[in-house]
């Protein structure tokens, strides 16, 4: 029987807010704390070079205070692997974002940057921290990710929620085959993107192989309705 999987909440919605008026409210390191005590397995944060929203200080805010598995995603230059070699977090998603993307909308082409992923994968292994790459259902790319080293995927799930409505069917099937593969390859898998309350359950139900989704956008979205405890609390119940 598979293991339950883990949620990992996105708080860079909550420094948006904060952003927006500048201060320390709503305070990220609280918020992170109160999502722990809540039920979440994780903290997730995205430091972007532009800092939108989470800025590098508050992720050295974060690392003293996180006592779940804290997952820092980010493009792997210079920037991003200095914090993850002085912060040493429980993961370090990958993604192929450049520095001007509003949000990550597209998986690594393993092949193409194979060599480039390989030295960056084998540095950040040999910290100890585990590695994951933001990648799409290509089953030629998630054999390839197993090739340069990556201890997991990340599944980018905004086609399945955008499908979702019309066909879950179609929509849940391409992860279901793909994950045959990474799970072949020995890769654990997480997921994230667009999953919410309405189609988290069904993705769970389908792919329980699934170690961690993270999730921020939809979340937090809805804690402006139901409250944070109590929104926790309702996307880990779709998890069991």
């Amino acid at each position: 029987m598979a293991a339950k999987t883990k949620l990992s909440v996105n708080i860079n919605k909550i420094a948006t807010i904060r952003n927006a008026r500048g201060g320390q409210i709503p305070n990220l390191t609280k918020f992170a704390q109160d999502c722990e005590s809540f039920g979440a397995d994780g903290i997730t944060v995205h430091p972007r070079p532009d800092e939108r929203h989470i800025t590098r200080q508050d992720v050295f805010d974060l690392s003293g205070v996180v006592t779940t598995e804290f997952n820092i995603e980010g493009y792997p230059n210079e920037r991003f692997l200095e914090i993850i070699r002085e912060i040493k977090p429980a993961q370090a998603t990958l993604v192929p974002d450049p520095p001007d993307t509003l949000t990550s909308n597209a998986g690594w082409n393993t092949i193409e940057h194979a060599d480039f992923l390989k030295e960056v994968l084998a540095e950040i292994k040999s910290l100890g921290v585990r590695t994951s790459l933001f990648i799409e259902t290509d089953a030629k790319m998630i054999e390839k990710a197993a090739e340069v080293g990556a201890d997991r995927i990340e599944f980018y799930t905004g086609p399945y929620a955008d499908e979702y409505a019309q066909s879950k069917e179609a929509a849940i099937a391409p992860y279901v085959e793909t994950a045959k593969v990474a799970l072949a390859c020995n890769l654990g898998i997480n997921a994230g993107h667009d999953l919410s309350l309405e189609n988290l359950g069904y993705f769970n139900e389908c792919i329980p192989e699934v170690d961690e989704v993270s999730i921020g956008h939809a979340l937090i979205s809805d804690a402006l309705y139901y409250g944070i405890e109590n929104t926790v609390q309702m996307y880990q119940r779709l998890l069991k």
